[in-house]
């Protein structure tokens, strides 16, 4: 088993950054100032795949929606962080909240106030469009980039590690 299975066989608590992670990381800026989010509905049912086979689930972001809200209620993830300019300190309490060690946490990210909590978790992934310093940071990087299947494809690798897919895939 590599590395980056064990830390995945590993995971209790998911982790998601939202722009470029949940979402390609472009911003559509109407006229009175909202922010319009495409959310990728394959990483959607990767979340519930996670949640179906006993992982938590998280979203820590710097920047705060409603579209994130509306979406983390969709998808019953059960810790919603937003407006962090300080990630670390907000995984601080995320983790004190959830009772979880850092060691049994992942974070996928893709910039660079991700590195942080990519440094101190358990298992660090970056998407596929991430900066290089962030990659350089991280267990493992995906094959696709953020908001285009990134989350679907670390939901189905750590499942796989957890010898839980196949269960999963029923849901």
């Amino acid at each position: 088993m590599s590395d980056f299975q064990a830390r995945a066989r590993a995971v209790r608590l998911a982790i998601f950054d939202v722009d470029g992670v949940l979402t390609d990381g472009t911003l559509w800026i109407g006229a009175e100032g909202e922010a319009f989010k495409a959310f990728n509905i394959l990483d959607g049912h990767g979340i519930k795949m996670l949640q179906a086979a006993g992982v938590r689930t998280a979203i820590l972001s710097g920047r705060e929606s409603q579209a994130v809200v509306r979406r983390a209620g969709e998808l019953s993830i059960d810790h919603v962080v937003q407006g962090a300019g300080d990630k670390a300190a907000a995984f601080d309490r995320l983790l004190a909240e959830s009772g979880f060690l850092a060691e049994a946490c992942a974070f996928v990210g893709d910039d660079l106030p991700d590195l942080p909590v990519l440094r101190r978790c358990g298992f660090a992934v970056a998407v596929a469009n991430a900066v290089d310093e962030v990659k350089s940071a991280c267990h493992y990087e995906t094959r696709t980039p953020g908001g285009r299947g990134a989350v679907r494809e670390f939901c189905e690798l750590v499942l796989r590690a957890q010898g839980q897919l196949g269960e999963a895939r029923a849901v």
